[in-house]
């Protein structure tokens, strides 16, 4: 009788632990998912940035300048849940603004111009990888919280359910392929 109570205590002291373990690791996930969203955040504002200061620099035609600022004050102005689509539409007007080479040339050649089209090239080609690191982080997120062990015990908490960001980040061509 002793032995079978010995090893029921044994036994429900690892699945303690064993879910103990699997809480933990969905807190680091949800961490490190917190962390790629900031990460994300300040490299969309970084580019919204960017591009309001080439959008009034006087470099670009009045048209191209208009189209850059409006999206990229609509990015930096969007709520959370108008953000996706209005980095988008950025996304959209620096493809636009930037299909021709010749605009990037013309930033490149106004005074401060070079350094100017450098950080637009990394702001854009960063929005990227920012989002990818997000959405892998949110990715294994929701594997783990799938598993019925975690719906079961809602190891979660209070949680919510993690979301990835989808949106337009195709940078423009003449601008992603310029070297760091």
């Amino acid at each position: 009788m002793i032995e079978t109570l010995v090893w029921i205590a044994l036994a429900l002291g690892v699945i303690g632990v064993y879910l103990s373990w699997t809480a933990g690791r969905l807190d680091r996930l949800h961490t490190r998912m917190d962390a790629a969203r900031a990460a994300l955040d300040a490299q969309l504002v970084r580019r919204a940035s960017v591009v309001l200061e080439v959008a009034t620099s006087g470099v670009l035609d009045p048209a191209s300048s208009l189209v850059l600022y409006e999206a990229a004050h609509a990015a930096r102005q969007a709520e959370e849940d108008h953000r996706e689509v209005a980095e988008s539409e950025l996304s959209q007007a620096l493809r636009a603004v930037f299909a021709d080479v010749d605009q990037v040339e013309a930033v490149k050649a106004a005074p401060g111009g070079e350094e100017a089209a450098e950080e637009l090239a990394a702001a854009v080609r960063r929005v990227p990888m920012a989002r990818r690191f997000h959405n892998d982080a949110v990715r294994a997120a929701r594997a783990l919280r799938r598993h019925r062990k975690v719906r079961w015990f809602r190891l979660a908490g209070h949680a919510p359910f993690p979301l990835a960001f989808e949106m337009d980040d195709e940078p423009p061509a003449d601008l992603a392929d310029r070297p760091a």
